[in-house]
C-alpha cells in the first residue's frame, strides 16, 4: 500500500506526524500551502509544496513546487489530493485540515468524504483526534487496546446498515442520517471494535 501524507495550514498533531514520518509510513509528504511552515518547523523538508500559496505568503525553493493561481474552482487541499491519487496512493494521512476556519473544516471534511467514496483510504488527523472516512459498503477494526471517545456521523443524507460492536452502546443495522446527533460520544471499553456501513459514508471521529 502506498501512503501519502499532505499537510495542510492548520494545526496538527506534530509528534504524531514526526512519529509516524520517522517510522517510514509515509511513502511522500506534501506540502499544502502553509503546511510547509509548520513542516519546516519540525524539520521536516517534504517531497513536494503545493498550493496558490497565499497563506504561506512565499514560493518555497529548494525542493519540487507546484504553483496553482488564486483563482481556482478547486482548493489547494483537493488539488493536492488529486495528485496523490494521480500519482499512485492507496491511503493518504491528512494532517492540518482540521481546525482554523470552520468553512475550510467543513470543505474538507466533504472532500475527504468525496475521496472514500472513490476508493482512497482517508484519515484525517487533528490534535487529539484522528477521522477515519468509511465508505459503504466496508468496515473499521479498532484494536482491542484502543481507549477513548467514539463518534460516528452520516456525512451523507443516509447511511444504512450501521453497525457498532465492541463499544459500550452498540448500533445494529441502524440508519444514520446527516440531520441527527445520534452517533455522538461512543465509549471504546478496552475490547476490539468494529465499524460498518452498508451504504453511505461515514466520519469515524477516534482518539488520537
Amino acid at each position: 500500500m502506498t501512503t501519502y501524507a499532505l499537510v495542510g495550514a492548520s494545526e496538527f498533531n506534530n509528534a504524531h506526524f514526526a512519529a509516524q514520518d520517522g517510522e517510514g509510513a509515509f511513502d511522500a509528504v506534501i506540502a499544502v500551502d502553509g503546511g510547509f511552515a509548520s513542516l519546516e518547523a519540525i524539520g521536516c523538508v517534504p517531497d513536494m509544496a503545493l498550493g496558490d500559496f497565499d497563506s504561506l505568503g512565499y514560493v518555497p525553493t529548494g525542493l519540487r513546487v507546484v504553483r496553482f493561481p488564486p483563482e481556482k474552482d478547486a482548493s489547494d487541499m483537493e488539488l493536492a489530493l488529486t495528485r496523490a491519487v494521480r500519482a499512485g496512493a492507496d491511503r493518504v494521512a491528512v494532517y492540518g485540515a482540521l481546525g482554523g476556519r470552520l468553512d475550510h473544516t467543513l470543505a474538507n471534511l466533504s472532500l475527504l468524504a468525496s475521496f472514500a467514496e472513490r476508493g482512497l483510504e482517508v484519515v484525517a488527523v487533528g490534535m487529539a483526534e484522528r477521522i477515519a472516512f468509511l465508505a459503504g459498503p466496508g468496515e473499521l477494526l479498532i484494536d482491542a487496546a484502543s481507549e477513548g471517545i467514539v463518534s460516528v456521523f452520516s456525512l451523507t443524507d443516509v447511511s444504512t446498515g450501521v453497525n457498532e460492536e465492541g463499544l459500550k452502546y452498540g448500533l445494529d443495522d441502524a440508519t444514520l442520517t446527516n440531520r441527527t446527533s445520534w452517533g455522538l460520544s461512543n465509549e471504546l471499553v478496552g475490547t476490539a471494535a468494529r465499524i460498518s456501513v452498508e451504504s453511505g459514508t461515514l466520519a469515524v471521529f477516534l482518539p488520537l
